[in-house]
């Protein structure tokens, strides 16, 4: 059986921390399925790249630090924090130049080595609120 924990953590490190989609490649099925969805955007394999890519040109400094990593079987849950500095336009709202860190949970579920599905819940309100888009 994978490492599945060892998988996560190279998720976090390869493509995330060090900014490479290109990354993705050998680290998530084709036929993946994303179950915590983001507006506009599909829930297959093209979402990972998709929000990733996104998230990076708002944030040149997004960062996800994992804190907790528990496996049982073919999942494992990760507790983490995401953070990163405003400075590109993120859901058609400008650039606030304020940095963000908020609570994140992930459940990734590995068939062999690869990611077969995410579910996931990320404190928004919280980001949004330190973004200054509404109040705290």
């Amino acid at each position: 059986m994978a490492d599945v924990k060892a998988l996560t953590r190279r998720f976090y490190d390869e493509v995330v921390n060090a900014h490479n989609l290109d990354a993705l490649e050998g680290l998530i099925s084709p036929d993946f399925v994303e179950h915590e969805g983001f507006p506009g955007m599909p829930n297959d394999a093209s979402a990972v790249k998709g929000f990733f890519g996104m998230m990076f040109e708002a944030f040149p400094d997004l960062h996800i630090e994992a804190i907790d990593l528990i496996a049982e079987g073919d999942k494992v849950v990760t507790r983490c924090t995401m953070s990163g500095t405003h400075k590109g336009t993120f859901m058609d709202i400008p650039a606030t130049g304020k940095r963000f860190e908020i609570a994140a949970i992930d459940i990734i579920r590995y068939e062999g080595e690869l990611a077969a599905e995410h579910w996931g819940v990320t404190d928004q309100m919280a980001m949004m609120q330190q973004l200054g888009v509404i109040p705290a």
